[in-house]
């Protein structure tokens, strides 16, 4: 299956920039005083090209794959816990499952390269590209060829999805660490520096992942381009996840941005094309080590800080209603002019 990386344009654009700025300042309340909402919604507006935003059948999407080097003891769970929470989700019982029918959001569960064979179904998209990709420490995680199946399903699957906002789900034993490596390789930062508790590792069993990482990373030198990375490191899920972010931002879509391994996806997506990062809100920042290097890397401003480390896109189901309000606070919150409420004297003195 081809796959071509999609020319993304810069949308900065800053006479509408201006015309946002212009009705923020102009609501009924004191200058900024609405914080990181009024960044929000700009940001929302230059996405989708408006002053007056609407987010429409806001789409979840819960990429899942395994990984080889998972036999290696990098995760406190066995990699059997992949397919298991794949049927969790589609049972409704899972924290995004209950997150997602809480604030309407549809939920879709791609099978991206599990290891099991799963029963069609409603909710269940089947794209393997294999079961599971190689351990990383012996060969490249996927071959070239299999990267770009995986980003080619990525794209098709947005192509397939209602609404305007697309929100960053993942499920994969084994997927902290290809993050840590797709991360530590693409910023220059160490391993160390990259690498967490993942599924909840004990101090001894971090220094033991850390030193698997550092040989993995060793034994694959010459992977420096975003695709060899992520072919090398990656996963299917986020190789998938990669395509559809890129996908979703040549069409203007939101894309709402889970924790450390969708942001191990959008940093792939945006060293392939810088304006990816014009379309993504960052829902929070997690309690994975590296997450917060990561985020100042992409100079993101997360909206949450709840010490998620969850995954499953929980922390994008979470942080939907402040995109839900800050469209509405652009929509609806009347101006000085039209409510008949006097300004504040520039003159005077702001009290704080």
């Amino acid at each position: 299956m081809p796959y071509t990386v999609p020319v993304l344009e810069d949308i900065a654009q800053p006479a509408l920039a201006a015309r946002l700025q212009h009705l923020l300042d102009n609501k009924t309340k004191p200058l900024g005083s609405l914080g990181q909402i009024e960044r929000l919604a700009k940001t929302i507006g230059l996405a989708i090209g408006t002053e007056a935003p609407a987010l429409k059948d806001p789409q979840l999407v819960v990429f899942a794959g395994d990984h080889g080097l998972a036999a290696r003891g990098v995760s406190a769970y066995p990699s059997d816990v992949t397919w298991q929470m794949v049927e969790n989700f589609l049972a409704g019982g899972a924290a995004v499952s209950v997150l997602a029918r809480q604030h309407g959001i549809g939920l879709t569960v791609v099978d991206c390269g599990v290891r099991h064979d799963f029963v069609e179904r409603p909710g269940l998209l089947i794209r393997k590209v294999a079961p599971g990709t190689a351990d990383a420490l012996e060969q490249p995680a996927m071959s070239d060829a299999q990267c770009r199946v995986a980003m080619s399903s990525g794209a098709a699957l947005v192509r397939e999805l209602p609404g305007n906002a697309l929100l960053l789900g993942e499920m994969g034993i084994g997927n902290t660490s290809a993050a840590s490596l797709i991360m530590s390789r693409l910023t220059g930062m160490d391993i160390v520096d990259c690498t967490g508790a993942g599924t909840g590792l004990d101090a001894p069993a971090v220094q033991r992942k850390i030193g698997i990482l550092r040989q993995v990373l060793e034994r694959h030198p010459d992977a420096r381009d975003p695709l060899a990375v992520l072919s090398t490191f990656g996963g299917f899920e986020i190789a998938t996840m990669a395509g559809a972010v890129l996908e979703a931002a040549a069409q203007r879509r939101v894309i709402v941005v889970d924790g450390f391994i969708a942001s191990s996806a959008v940093l792939v997506a945006s060293k392939l094309q810088p304006a990816v990062l014009q379309r993504c809100v960052f829902a929070h920042q997690s309690g994975e080590r590296g997450h917060a290097l990561m985020l100042a890397h992409l100079k993101a401003e997360p909206l949450l800080d709840l010490g998620l480390r969850l995954g499953e896109g929980s922390g994008a189901a979470l942080a939907w209603p402040l995109l839900q309000s800050a469209c509405a606070i652009l929509r609806e919150m009347a101006s000085f002019e039209s409510a008949g409420v006097s300004r504040q004297d520039a003159a005077e003195p702001v009290a704080r």
